[in-house]
């Protein structure tokens, strides 16, 4: 906190990129357009980023079917903040990289979160935006609770890494522009399938630095995920 007050006048220029371009497989419906609590799912996302103080823009990469779905959700939303919805890629890669190159010429950082991460709290996005001026890139993460084993084809056990080394990354992922830009294209270019940006920017040989994550701050990825989303916005007094 020190650094950044140390900078009350100014602080970088900041995208928030929201990928939003994926399928929902698991979900069984198309979940940044399906209601939580009375509100859809990417209009919670949007809503939480427009009441940040340190993100200048918000870039939505999402799927061709869903640019005027989308696009009149942020009307409606009416976020304050410069929006733009753009058509994502076939992979993650594609569509944070096709967002990141529509940015604003003067973002020095670019925060990227999951559309379906609407438990997000606007401090909690503005503390990983402040570590992420201070390094390449940074990240919410939390310790894993379970024990994990590692299996072979045949579903035989081969190992049991130590949980205390283990964490669950969750996003916003905030990284220095160029840096981020230069490793989705590397990525690309490589054929390399990465399952997260910071993985990404990790096969450039940069720093990745965790912070605390919130165990609130949640991706939907099932049914069982809107069921504990709805409870917890219900505990928050926000259903």
């Amino acid at each position: 906190m020190s650094f950044w007050k140390s900078r009350r006048t100014r602080h970088p220029f900041c995208t928030a990129i929201v990928a939003a371009a994926g399928h929902s497989s698991r979900m069984g419906e198309d979940k940044l357009l399906m209601e939580l609590a009375g509100k859809p799912v990417l209009l919670r996302t949007l809503c939480a980023i427009d009441r940040t103080e340190l993100v200048n823009e918000i870039i939505v990469a999402t799927r061709e079917d869903l640019l005027l779905p989308v696009a009149d959700l942020c009307k409606r939303a009416c976020v304050l903040k410069p929006v733009k919805v753009i058509r994502g890629g076939e992979s993650r890669t594609e569509s944070v990289l096709a967002a990141a190159l529509e940015a604003d010429p003067r973002a020095e950082l670019m925060a990227v979160h999951d559309g379906a991460r609407p438990l997000i709290r606007p401090e909690e996005f503005d503390d990983l935006v402040r570590l992420g001026a201070q390094t390449y890139a940074s990240a919410p993460a939390v310790p894993i609770s379970d024990t994990v084993k590692t299996a072979d084809e045949q579903h035989r056990v081969t190992g049991t890494p130590d949980r205390s080394t283990l964490f669950c990354v969750q996003t916003p992922q905030v990284f220095q522009a160029q840096i981020l830009k230069a490793a989705l294209q590397s990525v690309l270019e490589n054929g390399v399938a990465v399952t997260d940006d910071c993985a990404a920017v990790e096969r450039l040989g940069k720093e990745i630095y965790l912070t605390e994550g919130d165990p609130e701050n949640i991706k939907l990825t099932t049914p069982l995920d809107v069921l504990v989303a709805e409870a917890i916005l219900r505990r928050r007094g926000e259903a």
